[in-house]
């Protein structure tokens, strides 16, 4: 069935930011029904975020972060994640991002999927990773990067999202998969770790 309905044409495009990292546009499009609408959007380079699972006796735990997100003014609870680099490989990123901000490599790692977190206004596209059969090393935090980092059980953090204490999106979806992955209803294919990842 055609999509043809619903889509959206550009007509004119124009430059409103190109900043460090974030690109903005605002542009004119044509509707289906061949009216003009301005779209103002956010190019984003894409990222990773990575579900890293780790076994204690007492079970399950989850390695997260808590860290200030200055546009919402709060310390939010996430899952570890990270933008790309400009050309780089999505499952190196994620080994790349764990290690820095939690000092822990994995042995072993599956691709989940992808989510887009903002589709109203922004380009991006996330690749969710799982990890397990971790081992604890030094952080590599860059030089503006202040999170801290603590374990917390699925119960612990599906508690949290029924509280209003955990609102990330990203966390919110890496939650819902690991609910899936761990019941068995979404399997996953578990491949090693070849190389070490460098900061």
């Amino acid at each position: 069935m055609s999509d043809e309905h619903l889509i959206e044409h550009q007509v004119h495009s124009e430059e409103l930011l190109r900043g460090h990292f974030l690109h903005a546009f605002r542009d004119t499009v044509r509707l289906p029904n061949q009216g003009l609408a301005t779209r103002e959007y956010v190019v984003h380079p894409g990222a990773v975020m990575i579900i890293p699972m780790l076994e204690t006796p007492e079970g399950l735990q989850l390695v997260m972060e808590r860290q200030y997100r200055y546009p919402v003014a709060q310390v939010m609870i996430e899952f570890p994640a990270g933008k790309l680099d400009p050309g780089e490989d999505p499952w190196l990123c994620a080994q790349r991002e764990l290690l820095e901000e939690t000092g822990y490599s994995a042995r072993q790692w599956a691709r989940a999927g992808v989510l887009h977190p903002v589709i109203a206004y922004s380009t991006e596209v996330i690749e969710i990773w799982f990890a397990k059969d971790l081992s604890l090393g030094e952080r590599q935090l860059d030089a503006e990067e202040f999170l801290d980092v603590f374990t917390a059980s699925p119960q612990d953090l599906m508690a949290a999202c029924q509280q209003g204490l955990l609102t990330d999106a990203k966390t919110l979806t890496g939650l819902l998969w690991l609910q899936n992955v761990t019941s068995g209803f979404w399997p996953l294919t578990w491949q090693p770790c070849l190389e070490t990842p460098s900061p």
